[in-house]
């Protein structure tokens, strides 16, 4: 991907932030048991430096501070300067002195080797044009013996909360979305995909499970306000469609959303992939 289609995505995260900041909280609560996961693959320890890349508003570093405690430290960084931004809003707030923030580029991290005991990543890259060399950087960046854990998307059937609106979106516009080439949610969802990139950046000790991750909604509208508007690209391309086209892929979506509807709203599966790995220990 070119430089000009790197700013132009990161331009389109820009436009989403706001966003993320307004319903971070209940991006907390989704992503509460993907971050424990994700905290027990790599046995998170108080006294722990650690790094969040990708961290949207901060759900995993901010709650990584609790853990590692006065005695540890937490970047919370993010491509986008708002997000940032929400996130270091969210750390102060919380009293959390132990937690910065910082603008870094996950594909190009402008940090010395070996800075940190712990690297954690959260839905961030399978979004990122090049994710080889995303998690190369993560090596480079943790100390010997540190660990990363990474979580993506699993299959996309396996997650109809999102499934559904791309499928609609898809069938409205007649093209594939999103388009082939361009990273997407389900970039990294073919089984052995995570690990492959973990062994192919030399990590050790490499380890993957599945997490499941429902999505309760009390009511479609629920649903509507809180992921097209937190979809990224997707977004975006909704926010520039006419009225008529946009109100057709909401008929799609509830259509297919009502296969989930209950007594109280719907609930809808999820699946996520943890993987993990260790940087092998100096000689």
């Amino acid at each position: 991907m070119t430089d000009p289609a790197r700013a132009a995505l990161h331009a389109i995260w820009a436009a989403v932030a706001p966003a993320w900041g307004e319903h971070a909280d209940a991006i907390d609560a989704r992503g509460a048991v993907v971050t424990r996961a994700m905290f027990d693959a790599v046995d998170l320890a108080r006294g722990d430096d650690v790094l969040e890349l990708a961290a949207g508003p901060g759900s995993v570093g901010v709650a990584a501070a609790e853990v590692v405690g006065p005695e540890g430290s937490v970047v919370v960084s993010d491509v986008e300067p708002q997000m940032a931004a929400i996130a270091a809003e969210r750390a102060h707030r919380r009293g959390l002195e132990n937690v910065t923030t910082r603008v870094l580029d996950l594909e190009q991290i402008d940090c010395p080797a070996a800075s940190f005991d712990v690297v954690l990543c959260r839905d961030g890259v399978m979004l990122v044009p090049d994710p080889t060399a995303a998690v190369r950087e993560v090596h480079r960046v943790l100390r010997p013996g540190g660990r990363a854990a990474f979580a993506v998307w699993a299959d996309r059937r396996r997650n109809p909360w999102l499934g559904v609106l791309l499928d609609a979106v898809t069938a409205e516009l007649g093209v594939p979305v999103p388009p082939p080439g361009m990273p997407g949610p389900f970039s990294l969802a073919d089984p052995g995909a995570l690990e492959d990139l973990l062994g192919a950046a030399d990590f050790t000790e490499v380890r993957v499970c599945d997490v499941e991750t429902p999505l309760h909604v009390a009511s479609f509208e629920q649903w509507w306000s809180l992921v097209p508007s937190l979809a990224g690209p997707l977004a975006s391309l909704l926010a520039s469609l006419p009225a008529e086209m946009t109100s057709a892929i909401r008929t799609r979506a509830a259509a297919d959303l009502a296969t989930f509807a209950g007594p109280d709203g719907y609930d809808l599966p999820g699946m996520s992939v943890v993987g993990s790995g260790r940087r092998q220990s100096a000689a």
